[in-house]
């Protein structure tokens, strides 16, 4: 079986890797909360082995979008995590930075994210988490997070899902620009680098004016990482897009 990356939009990816298919951060909706969706919106894939959610946030774990996943597949969930999907009763498999779980035959590690990952202003503190896929290759997906002591330690890996931007014309802290994604691509070195969390979501009658004062974040990655890391490969992919691990 070919080991796939296909970005769905924002955090939303459904890595294939070793025969096993998990999906990040699901957003299926073409809404959530204040924010409108302005690219299709994609279907629930029909096949899942694992959900992986970095954080509580609502644009990285919508309860509505997990819903719609086969109730059997297990979520894997930062700890504390579990009690905001308990009305939806799932198999939730809490974790902290540094723990690993061995899933549908590939091995998942909880990594540390410099982000605030409470549900909402008034919720209890989480912590927010990457995590790394490993089968026959290895993938880092980066949540939401700024870059942290240790990151160069994921080294070596093939592939990293790295945070780009956002959903506004700003940044806040526990985020990365393009500027600093390329430098800690510059850490972590992978093979090849995709771009997520950026151009899928907007506030809602504010789209179109927030887009054009953040421009094209990807093709300001894509440069940067060929100033800061030159044997990086960047695969910059619209929504519904895949690439094969193998020729990549």
């Amino acid at each position: 079986m070919t080991d796939r990356l296909t970005w769905l939009g924002h955090a939303t990816v459904v890595v294939e890797l070793g025969g096993a298919v998990l999906i990040t951060d699901p957003l299926l909706r073409g809404r959530v909360a204040h924010l409108r969706r302005h690219a299709p919106a994609p279907d629930a894939p029909t096949h899942v082995d694992a959900v992986l959610i970095s954080h509580l946030h609502r644009d990285h774990l919508d309860l509505r979008s997990v819903a719609r996943i086969d109730k059997a597949v297990p979520v894997v969930v930062p700890r504390g995590g579990a009690r905001t999907l308990r009305w939806i009763r799932r198999d939730v498999r809490e974790v902290s930075a540094g723990d690993t779980l061995d899933l549908a035959d590939v091995r998942i590690s909880a990594v540390p994210a410099v982000h605030d990952g409470k549900r909402s202003p008034l919720g209890r503190p989480a912590d927010a988490l990457g995590y790394v896929i490993e089968s026959r290759r290895g993938v880092y997906f980066a949540g939401d997070t700024e870059i942290f002591d240790g990151m160069a330690e994921l080294a070596g890996l093939d592939a990293a899902l790295v945070p780009i931007w956002g959903w506004g014309p700003r940044l806040g802290p526990g985020h990365m620009d393009p500027a600093q994604a390329a430098a800690a691509v510059a850490l972590i070195r992978p093979r090849v680098a995709v771009p997520i969390h950026y151009g899928t979501f907007a506030p809602i009658g504010a789209a179109a004016r927030h887009l054009n004062r953040v421009g094209d974040p990807a093709r300001d990655f894509a440069a940067r990482v060929a100033e800061a890391a030159p044997g990086v490969t960047v695969r910059v992919l619209a929504p519904g897009e895949s690439l094969a691990l193998d020729g990549a």
